[in-house]
C-alpha cells in the first residue's frame, strides 16, 4: 500500500472511531484515560529503551543539545506523562456543556452545546511527551487523533502509542481513536494535510519552519501554534530582587521550551543598579548575553545583531537591551515578540495595566515568570499546544479548545 493510501486508510479508521467517541460517556472516557496512564507506566521500560535508541541516533547525527533535551525521556518524564493522563481524567468533560441557551419569544428552546471536532491531526517535532498529551486530551474531548511526530522520535512514539492503543481498546473504545500516521517521508505529512473531509483540524507543534509549512500547504483547517520569542521587561519601579529571580527562572529553568524567556529589557533608570547583577547571575548559570551597547560594555557580553532580537534561541542565550521608558519597551515587544508570552516586573500598577493592555500576546504576565504559560500550570491538565493565533483558541489549549459547538433547537410543531 502506498504511503498516501495508507494515510487515507488511517484517517478513514479515525473517522469511524470518532463516531463512537462522540457518544461515549464521561465514565467510559475517564476509565480509558486511567487505563492509558497505567499502561504507560507498565510499558515504561519499553518506552525508555526505544527512546534511548532515538536519543543515541540524534546525538550521533550531531543534533543540537536543546533538541536532544526535548527528545529525551526519563523515568520521571514518563511518570509525568502518565500523571497528565490522570489529571485530564479528573477534569470536567466539555462535551455536552451548554455554552448558552434559553427560550425564544416563539417558544423554541435554543441551546448551544460543545461537541468534538471529530478527527484531529497532530504534526509535531521531537518531544514524545506530546504523543501522550495529545492522545489524552483528544480522547477526553471526544476526538480521534492522528499523530505524526518527527522521524527522530519514531521509536519512542511507536512504543507510547502501542501501550495507549491497547489500553483504549481494553476499555471498550476503538483502538483507532489513537493512531500514528503511517509512513516516514514528507509525502505522508502532505497527505495528512490534504485529508480534508476526513481530518477536521490540524495542529502543528514545533519550529517556525514546520508551522509555516503546515499553515501554507494544508487544505485542512489549522490551529496555529507559535514559536516563543518571549520577553521579560524590568520596569523602573521593579523590585530588583524579584526581577532577578524572575529573569533567571524564565531563562534557565528549562531552555528548550517555547515559554522560556529569550529577550530581556531593562528600564534605563534601574540599569545602573541591575545590569551587573543580572549579567553576572546569567553568566554564572551559563547564559550568553547578546546585548546592546549598554549591556555590551560589561565583560563577557556579546554585541547583539539585528537577528538576535527576533531569535528563539531555545538554549542558554538571551538578547538584552536597555530602554529609556515604558513606551520604548512596549514598542520593542511589539516589533520583536512572537506574541506568545511577555512579562513585566513592576510595583507600578499603572505601568502594569498599560503593559497588559498594549502588549498583544497570548499571555501577558505581571511579576511572574514566562514559564507559567503552560496548560498544566494554568490548571487545564496536559495541554495540546499553545496557540498564538486569534481565532477560536489562544494560549494554552486544553479540553474546551478541542471542541466546537452546535445549536440544538427544540420545538413543539413550530413552523416558520
Amino acid at each position: 500500500m502506498s504511503s498516501s493510501s495508507a494515510v487515507t486508510a488511517a484517517a478513514t479508521r479515525a473517522r469511524d472511531a470518532s463516531y463512537a467517541l462522540a457518544t461515549a460517556t464521561r465514565e467510559r472516557k475517564d476509565a480509558a484515560l486511567r487505563a492509558m496512564a497505567e499502561a504507560l507506566e507498565e510499558a515504561s521500560d519499553d518506552v525508555l529503551r526505544a527512546n534511548d535508541e532515538d536519543v543515541t541516533r540524534a546525538e550521533q547525527a550531531g543534533t543540537p543539545a536543546n533538541i536532544v533535551d526535548r527528545l529525551r525521556l526519563t523515568p520521571e518524564r514518563v511518570a509525568g506523562m502518565a500523571q497528565g493522563l490522570r489529571d485530564v481524567a479528573a477534569l470536567p468533560d466539555p462535551v455536552g456543556e451548554v455554552v448558552r441557551g434559553g427560550t425564544l419569544a416563539n417558544g423554541l428552546e435554543l441551546r448551544q452545546v460543545r461537541v468534538p471536532f471529530g478527527v484531529v491531526g497532530m504534526i509535531y517535532e521531537a518531544r514524545p511527551n506530546v504523543t501522550a498529551d495529545a492522545a489524552g486530551i483528544c480522547l477526553k474531548s471526544g476526538n480521534a487523533v492522528l499523530l505524526r511526530g518527527s522521524s527522530s522520535a519514531r521509536r519512542s512514539n511507536a512504543a507510547i502509542v502501542a501501550a495507549l492503543r491497547d489500553a483504549v481498546e481494553g476499555s471498550g473504545l476503538p483502538a483507532d481513536a489513537v493512531q500514528l500516521v503511517p509512513g516516514e517521508g514528507h509525502d505522508s505529512v502532505k497527505e495528512l494535510m490534504r485529508a480534508r473531509g476526513l481530518v477536521d483540524v490540524l495542529i502543528p507543534r514545533g519550529g517556525a519552519g514546520l508551522i509555516r509549512s503546515v499553515v501554507e500547504e494544508s487544505t485542512v483547517p489549522v490551529i496555529e501554534t507559535g514559536v516563543g520569542n518571549c520577553h521579560v521587561y524590568v520596569d523602573a519601579a521593579a523590585d530588583l530582587d524579584q526581577a532577578l529571580a524572575i529573569v533567571l527562572n524564565a531563562k534557565t529553568q528549562r531552555t528548550s521550551v517555547c515559554n522560556a524567556a529569550e529577550s530581556l529589557l531593562v528600564h534605563a533608570d534601574v540599569a545602573g543598579a541591575f545590569l551587573r547583577r543580572v549579567i553576572e547571575a546569567l553568566q554564572e548559570a551559563g547564559v550568553t548575553v547578546h546585548g546592546d551597547a549598554a549591556f555590551a560594555s560589561y565583560d563577557g557580553v556579546v554585541a547583539a545583531t539585528d537577528e538576535d532580537w527576533d531569535t528563539e534561541y531555545l538554549s542558554l542565550d538571551i538578547s538584552a537591551a536597555v530602554v529609556p521608558d515604558l513606551d520604548a519597551a512596549i514598542a520593542h515587544v511589539r516589533a520583536h515578540s512572537s506574541a506568545h508570552s511577555d512579562a513585566i516586573v513592576t510595583t507600578d500598577q499603572r505601568a502594569a495595566r498599560r503593559f497588559v493592555a498594549e502588549v498583544d500576546s497570548a499571555a501577558v504576565l505581571v511579576n511572574a515568570s514566562t514559564r507559567f504559560t503552560d496548560g498544566a500550570e494554568f490548571g487545564f491538565g496536559a495541554e495540546i499546544g499553545i496557540s498564538t493565533q486569534k481565532l477560536h483558541a489562544r494560549g494554552p489549549m486544553g479540553l474546551q479548545e478541542m471542541t466546537s459547538t452546535k445549536y440544538v433547537v427544540t420545538g413543539d410543531g413550530h413552523v416558520r
